[in-house]
């Protein structure tokens, strides 16, 4: 069976027909043994009814009082709802569990804290450096299944965190946890349970080093909410992104900063990801994305050097690698710039990603500064998706990204002229400039004189 996908092969085969992931078939042992409802439910098939007669209630959710959390889940714990967090070792999954269970059970929320990689002392000690727990907090070492349920039957929590769904195992099953079978079917049953008795449920997942939960893809599709944590292990600052939620936005983050008491959370990430900008250094642009409904001001990093080899290399972190080669081809198409005997290298700093195309102009803007070292001011903030005619074109949310800018005390902004409208009563303290090409946007950062210094001597046509 495919560790990847779930496909099933009566031999071994070198490489996945369905995934074409290679090496990932191991041997399972399939028994004709049909597997019993576990979860000791009382299951009712129910009956075809009009849509136009359910009644929907208003389900009230469970506040967190983790004010990052809350946003990426949409407002909260929706009751009988599954969620899924992932994130390679080391990156703050179990961390943010305990910190979630003691906030949880202080505001007399019972929870029930399933450790299959720790013992209970172990639990114990580093929920005690977390925080102050609540009287409501119940915490096993278990792997079984089947006794896990008879756990969950007998105390009855509003909230329950598996912590993680690879060691938890089904006995009916014959194959080693951590396998397609068991995290399938053991995934399931729990869900089952959620749904039945209104149960939220946390799983949390390992990653490979793909960079995909590990298990099939199956798992991402049975639960309602996927979690994962990004950024580097060596570093303070996390970032919890939403892939998959059922009940709120995917286009949500939630910043943290690892401390030695647990994971405390960013209210402004805008400060955090400019706090260590360098100020009058050529090839640094600050540019306003949209992260769901909240804007964030990053920096955009550039340089440019000559290539000491025959190929010039081309290299991105944090920005899409195949937008920045168009971006860096329509740079030198239609400004006249020579661009093939150069080395190019553009990083967003912070260890974010970056997907909102607001951000291409800001990225061409900071090549252009690094190709002829003349930086750009610190008071400018820039936005606005670039085409391949070298047009800026207009972007969602104008508003929120100029009162963002506004705030952190950017005195002018560079965006499409198209946006400019209805944005003039909002802009008291910021001057903005409407701009329809890259040469007109690099007209407003960089005297004339640069221009034709950076086209050979050729103006532009």
């Amino acid at each position: 069976m495919c560790q990847i996908c779930g496909y099933q092969s009566p031999k071994w085969l070198g490489r996945c027909p369905d995934c074409s992931s290679w090496s990932s078939f191991v041997e399972e042992n399939m028994t004709s043994t049909v597997i019993q409802d576990r979860a000791g439910l009382d299951i009712m098939k129910e009956q075809p009814v009009l849509l136009s007669q359910v009644e929907i209630k208003d389900a009230l959710r469970l506040k967190t009082q983790i004010q990052e959390l809350d946003r990426v889940l949409g407002g909260g714990i929706v009751p009988g709802s599954v969620i899924l967090i992932g994130g390679s070792p080391g990156i703050g999954k179990s961390t943010l569990s305990l910190q979630l269970s003691n906030s949880l059970s202080s505001q007399n929320h019972k929870v029930l804290y399933v450790s299959g990689e720790e013992s209970i002392k172990q639990t114990k000690l580093r929920a005690d450096r977390l925080g102050k727990s609540g009287e409501q907090l119940y915490i096993v070492n278990q792997t079984n299944l089947d006794w896990i349920i008879e756990d969950i039957q007998k105390i009855s929590p509003q909230v329950v965190i598996i912590d993680s769904i690879q060691v938890i195992y089904n006995q009916s099953l014959s194959s080693s946890p951590g396998g397609v079978s068991q995290i399938r079917e053991c995934s399931s049953i729990l869900t089952r349970l959620a749904k039945s008795r209104g149960i939220s449920i946390f799983l949390i997942g390992h990653v490979t080093k793909e960079g995909s939960l590990a298990g099939p893809r199956v798992l991402e599709h049975i639960v309602d909410t996927v979690l994962y944590f990004e950024g580097d292990s060596h570093s303070f600052y996390r970032i919890l992104r939403a892939t998959k939620n059922r009940f709120g936005s995917t286009n949500e983050i939630g910043v943290f900063e690892m401390t030695s008491d647990g994971l405390k959370e960013v209210i402004n990430p805008s400060q955090y990801f400019l706090s260590e900008r360098p100020k009058e250094t050529p090839g640094s642009a600050i540019v306003c994305i949209l992260e769901g409904s909240r804007p964030v001001l990053v920096e955009i990093q550039a340089l440019v050097t000559k290539s000491s080899f025959g190929l010039a290399r081309r290299r991105s972190q944090g920005i899409d690698y195949n937008r920045f080669l168009l971006l860096a081809a329509v740079l030198e198409k239609r400004l006249n710039i020579q661009l093939f005997d150069k080395d190019i290298f553009v990083n967003v700093a912070g260890g974010i990603k970056i997907e909102d195309p607001a951000s291409d102009l800001g990225m061409i803007l900071a090549v252009a500064s690094s190709y002829k070292e003349k930086e750009i001011p610190s008071d400018v903030v820039v936005f606005g998706e670039v085409g391949l005619a070298s047009e800026v074109r207009s972007v969602t949310q104008a508003t929120l990204r100029v009162k963002e800018a506004q705030r952190l005390g950017f005195k002018n902004c560079i965006l499409s002229k198209a946006n400019l409208k209805g944005l003039s009563k909002e802009a008291d303290k910021i001057t903005l400039f409407g701009v329809e090409t890259i040469k007109e946007a690099i007209d407003e950062v960089f005297p004339a004189t640069i221009i034709l210094q950076m086209s050979g001597g050729i103006p532009p046509k």
